[in-house]
């Protein structure tokens, strides 16, 4: 038997009591949720006399706030209206977005010419339909008014043709007497942009391009190139792996393409129609990543331990295959087991490590050869092209600036005066060359540098095209026009370049030159590219290549040095990525800063995460504020699952030029990283931790919804299961006797509507959270109302913690606990305890099934919020549009064009919460009437559905035989949540499938 846990404070009262119910406190009357601590205390000591008093105020009050404040709405009409426009009708291009950083496939909804919305692209072999909560948020990157909005000379401000004039006369002279001219870029994959690089080079003599991306993976195209002759990065296919190891790795959340990967992935978990096998996963890692909360057997390691590991394992495969081994040292876990389990399983296993260090990628490249992988798991037909910088000639250019022997640098998608570990290098580099010009969108850390500043566009105002594997395209294209004074980065290098015409054009004739011969079907080349451009990609087939053979000369070139592993000091440090805001390109995006940690539930800051043994060794409490190798100051969060020895800190976080959102949130720990060699480094880092004596208040969500220790999360073995499919669903009730309740017994002639979640393929991802907010209008509310238990999220992904019963005394038992996702959003019950205690019947049961919110009849009692046992209901405290206190996306009227005319914003003293998205059920159900045919299996995706990269969510009609939700609601892992209280929720749950051996908890690895 297991017991859940969301927070150490609740592990501990369960260690106290030996019991998963919370009884240390009164239980208040009525619901505290978004009551401050002194309005709870208060509360407490009031009777329901006092409430009711209260009452007959707060209503009137909160009526007369109301519907006395009708907002102001203004129309301006066509005068004439474009063909393609009709409104009230959304418009949907397909797209792609790449920052650098991130691609995906998309299609964008337009309405009367604005972009709202962003979705997959269904027709994409990579990204498969699938998002990200930061691809969901882009759009509202779009309206951001921090963005730079005309160009600017020596920080005043100017015009293009100005610049134009001076910059390509600076150009000249350099060319003219042999100088030296870098374009330094962020990661490239469009192959137009390649093109005008070198047609640029070609036009400046002594030009060259130095790509450098915030993240490094030199190390893995370093060691590639030694091994496999291939400098390059490889396919990686999670789809076809039975086994799957990661190392520091975290593929499902900010790897490589984790939206490809989470989508290869969720299938090999997928238990529906009978099937009976999935994946194995191992993970050993160094913080507590989204994909090791999701593997079937982790080991917490610290940083130090990794290549040893790697070692042993690799030493333990060549001896069995009567390979040399190498020197290696004793392995912190045992790892015989899973290498007897690899090898059981050639060509069907894939072994990867995140860690930017190349003999530790050596290692992973000759496991994954001995271990037959190549060919199978990952292959080098396609290559991988969106992580394309060189810390190397990153390394060389910085060095080369500061000698005074470069005379002009053209930065375009780069800020390494934030992002480098040197920082303060890169600018006094800046300073000491002649010409320097920023193509950034803002006039970030590194732009306010420049001489000159173009602002760049928008992706979603510009044309531009996509190769992330070679022979696989795709195509961006404007969806609006340009919102501020800014020129597509392209298109400055094109006037720069004297290559006339516009950027599309140029677009158009590299296709045509470079790629319509690649296809047979159409005969012209119009035809061609208006339907690449229609359906946003262009894909063929990969060149056959030999499989590359690993060369196992290299140990012997590498010589001892190999095999030396580097110390660890008292405490290592780990940086990495968050799943949010990246490497602080989103930063200034509310969406992104207010989305919960998908591991610490933590908002609007990053901190020192520390286990709890090691803070309790350490004399560290939670927020308590500490400084980092005398460097930068943040608070700790007390982390289960954090290796002991170890603490980690997230990137991204304490911009100083990015926008009035993300400036001053948090603290950059870039400068904390290491360069070795030319290597950057953001592992095996030793730290130094100092207490300051001061607090700082952190603001979580993970104990603002506590279900009392009711049974939520059900979860069993591969072993279980395939002896007996309803194992860990013992308790399921499908039904209840109609006699034993009051409530009326519906029917429902028509639809019925319900939502399946599998937890097998719910990685916890966060793209329903923010697919969700955008689509409903779900207001950001900040910090303060955060702390005050106030998120207004439709859809909330729980995170639970779990160990096995007899291990809840131990005191190393949230070392490594097993860790669940659920989302949670409004269970649209049949027998709905919110609607019967509304007193103005604001709360309403549709014929559909739906739990409807009639909001012009809330007066904000709450009592709905108190009687929902799922803790759904969302309360309006405040007036959030057109409020200064809450000046985030509701606040100016650029930021407000990102809302949706189909969903209204609510008012302050208003109930609200998810509705399955019943303005997009509206809209199917008219198109099927104006088509006069029924409604389409499938054809209703409600904003949730859509974004989710691994096809967790299924939506459709209970009524409807055969359909896919049908056949979630019948398989015998289904049930509803809290389905004893027979509220007969229209959401049901899939059992959680764990593959490790029955009763096995996970590798409790203690250092």
């Amino acid at each position: 038997m297991k017991k859940y846990w969301k927070s150490t404070e609740e592990l501990s009262e369960m260690v106290q009591q030996n019991s998963p119910v919370r009884t240390g406190e009164q239980e208040p009357e009525f619901s505290v949720e978004g009551l401050d601590e002194a309005e709870i205390k208060q509360g407490l000591k009031s009777n329901r006399r006092d409430f009711l008093k209260m009452l007959g105020f707060s209503v009137g009050f909160a009526s007369l706030a109301t519907s006395c404040e009708t907002p102001v709405r203004k129309a301006i009409p066509y005068l004439t209206k474009p063909e393609e426009v009709t409104p009230g009708i959304a418009n949907h291009y397909a797209s792609t977005y790449f920052d650098g950083h991130d691609y995906a496939s998309l299609v964008v909804k337009v309405r009367e010419g604005r972009p709202i919305k962003i979705e997959g692209n269904e027709l994409s072999s990579i990204t498969q339909g699938g998002t990200s909560a930061r691809i969901q948020a882009s759009v509202l990157s779009l309206y951001d008014g921090n963005r730079q909005q005309f160009p600017l000379k020596n920080g005043e401000h100017s015009d293009y043709s100005t610049i134009d004039k001076d910059v390509k006369t600076k150009l000249g002279e350099i060319a003219a007497k042999g100088g030296k001219t870098v374009i330094l870029s962020s990661t490239v994959i469009s192959p137009s942009t390649k093109q005008l690089f070198e047609a640029f080079k070609e036009k400046y003599p002594g030009s060259e391009v130095v790509y450098y991306d915030a993240i490094s993976y030199s190390a893995m195209k370093k060691a590639n190139k030694e091994t496999f002759g291939k400098k390059t990065l490889p396919a990686y296919h999670f789809d076809n792996a039975e086994i799957i190891v990661g190392f520091n790795c975290d593929f499902l959340g900010t790897w490589l393409s984790p939206i490809e990967f989470s989508a290869q992935y969720a299938k090999t978990r997928d238990l529906t129609n009978g099937n009976k096998k999935m994946s194995k996963h191992y993970q050993f890692e160094s913080y507590l990543s989204l994909t090791g909360s999701n593997a079937d057997v982790r080991y917490p390691i610290k940083p130090s331990e990794e290549k040893t590991v790697l070692l042993n394992l690799y030493n333990y495969i060549a001896g069995k295959s009567s390979m040399d081994i190498l020197k290696a040292g004793k392995s912190p876990v045992d790892i015989s087991k899973l290498a007897d389990e690899l090898m059981s399983h050639p060509s069907k296993s894939l072994i990867v490590s995140g860690t930017n260090d190349v003999s530790i990628q050596v290692l992973v490249n000759g496991i994954n050869f001995l271990l037959a992988n190549l060919g199978g798991t990952l292959e080098f037909e396609r290559n991988l092209q969106i992580k394309n910088g060189c810390d190397h000639a990153f390394a060389n250019l910085v060095n080369e600036m500061n000698e005074g022997k470069v005379d002009a640098l053209i930065m375009y998608n780069v800020n390494p005066g934030y992002d480098y570990v040197d920082a303060e290098k890169f600018i006094n580099g800046m300073k000491k060359t002649g010409l320097t010009v920023s193509l950034s969108s803002k006039n970030d850390e590194t732009a306010k540098h420049a001489n000159y500043v173009c602002p760049d566009n928008h992706y979603l105002e510009s044309w531009n095209d996509a190769e992330p594997y070679n022979n696989l395209y795709s195509i961006a294209q404007p969806t609006i026009h340009n919102i501020f004074d800014t020129r597509q980065a392209q298109e400055s290098l094109m006037a720069w370049a004297g290559i006339e015409g516009n950027y599309h054009d140029f677009i158009q004739k590299y296709w045509e030159e470079n790629l319509f011969g690649k296809q047979s079907e159409y005969l012209l080349f119009t035809d061609f590219w208006n339907n690449s451009v229609q359906k946003g990609i262009f894909e063929t087939d990969a060149e056959t290549i030999e499989c590359p053979l690993f060369d196992f000369d290299y140990f012997n070139r590498a010589g001892a040095d190999f095999t030396k592993v580097k110390a660890g000091g008292d405490i290592e440090l780990v940086l990495y990525e968050s799943i949010a805001i990246g490497p602080g390109i989103m930063a200034n995006n509310p969406w992104l800063q207010e989305l919960p940690d998908p591991m610490s539930k933590a908002v609007w800051d990053n901190y020192v995460a520390v286990s709890p043994r090691f803070a309790k060794d350490k004399g560290w409490e939670q927020e308590d504020v500490v400084k980092v190798n005398a460097s930068i100051e943040l608070p700790i969060l007390i982390q289960p699952g954090q290796p002991y020895g170890t603490v980690s800190i997230a990137l991204g976080y304490g911009r100083t030029d990015c926008g009035k959102v993300g400036n001053g949130i948090g603290k950059n720990a870039f400068g904390l990283g290491e360069t070795n060699g030319d290597l950057r480094s953001y592992s095996n880092l030793s730290a130094t931790i100092e207490k300051t004596g001061e607090t700082y208040p952190l603001a979580t969500t993970q104990t603002h919804h506590d279900m009392k220790g009711r049974e939520i999360v059900k979860e069993t073995t591969i072993a279980e299961y395939a002896m007996n499919q309803a194992a860990g669903n013992e308790s399921h009730k499908l039904t209840m006797d109609k006699s034993e309740t009051m409530y009326p017994e519906y029917e429902f002639p028509g639809a019925h509507w319900g939502l399946a979640v599998d937890f097998n393929k719910c990685t916890g991802c966060n793209a329903c959270v923010v697919g969700c907010q955008a689509e409903n209008n779900v207001a950001v509310i900040g910090k303060e109302e955060v702390k005050n238990r106030r998120i207004m999220h439709w859809i909330r992904i729980d995170r639970y913690f779990s160990t096995e019963t007899d291990e809840i005394n131990s005191p190393v038992v949230s070392e490594n606990p097993e860790v669940l996702h659920q989302p949670v959003m409004c269970q649209q019950c049949d027998n709905a305890p919110c609607e019967n205690v509304c007193p103005v019947a604001a709360v309403l049961h549709t014929k559909e099934g739906l739990n409807a919110m009639v909001y012009n009849r809330c007066i904000g009692t709450r009592y709905c919020m108190n009687n929902c046992p799922y803790r759904v209901r969302r309360f309006n405290w405040y007036r959030y549009l057109d409020n200064d206190k809450f000046d985030y996306n509701f606040n100016d009227d650029i930021s407000k064009m990102v809302l949706n005319p189909d969903v209204v914003v609510r008012e302050r003293g208003v109930n609200e919460k998810c509705t399955f998205c019943v303005q997009r059920i509206q809209e199917k159900k008219l198109v099927a009437k104006d088509e006069n045919r029924p409604l389409r299996d499938g054809e209703i995706i409600p904003a949730c559905v859509q974004a989710c990269p691994t096809k967790a969510l299924t939506f459709g009609d209970t009524n409807l035989k055969g359909s896919e939700l049908n056949k979630k609601f019948e398989d015998q892992r289904a049930y509803g949540l809290l389905e004893d209280l027979h509220t007969v929720p229209s959401v049901q749950y899939l059992t959680k499938v764990r593959n490790k051996d029955a009763g096995h908890q996970g590798e409790k690895h203690h250092s």
